[in-house]
């Protein structure tokens, strides 16, 4: 009897139990020489007596970005440990997406984050497509300081090991008689 309380009471502490503190309230990581490879959480922790207002501040994501710097006319302006030293160790990311007219952001994944975003001006198609003849712009929230992106066609379309254009056909639902799968392929680099 006394066993199984004891193994109810171990299981039911499994339950509750939540995520630790973390272990300082903030580090801000300062500026590192590129042969520095020292890393707590991310980055190197500055010393805390020498932590300014300017830390926590940063004004890269008030500037649009160009979108005619690539065929999908779109521009992502992430805040990084780099433009915002105090963001190290937060667990976040905040970006901006600039959309030109009829700009499209690829289909992604962000494998280490979740994504939340907010149109802030023109109109968007969910899954970020721009449908107005006007520009947009876009605030993301990602759930990590580090969250990846993995595009989903440069997966499947441009990988070391090609997958056979066959099963690519019948994937995407291609009728290959104009070649399409090897364009994409081609216009991905592969």
């Amino acid at each position: 009897m006394l066993l199984n309380l004891l193994l109810a009471f171990i299981l039911l502490m499994g339950r509750v139990s939540s995520d630790p503190d973390p272990l300082q309230d903030y580090c801000v990581s300062p500026p590192l020489s590129p042969h520095q490879h020292i890393f707590l959480n991310g980055n190197l922790c500055k010393d805390p007596t020498k932590v300014t207002v300017s830390h926590f501040t940063t004004s890269a994501l008030s500037k649009p970005g160009d979108t005619r710097a690539n065929p999908f006319m779109t521009n992502v302006t992430l805040s990084t440990t780099a433009n915002l030293p105090g963001l190290n160790t937060m667990g976040l990311t905040m970006g901006r997406i600039d959309f030109g007219a009829s700009g499209v952001v690829p289909p992604h994944v962000h494998p280490r984050a979740s994504e939340v975003t907010v149109c802030l001006d023109g109109v968007l198609l969910v899954g970020f497509v721009d449908t107005s003849v006007s520009s947009a712009l876009a605030v993301s929230g990602l759930t990590s300081q580090n969250p990846g992106t993995q595009f989903v066609s440069m997966v499947s379309l441009d990988s070391k090991l090609q997958i056979p254009q066959d099963v690519l056909k019948r994937l995407y639902h291609i009728n290959d008689q104009e070649g399409y799968v090897a364009s994409i392929r081609k216009n991905l680099g592969g």
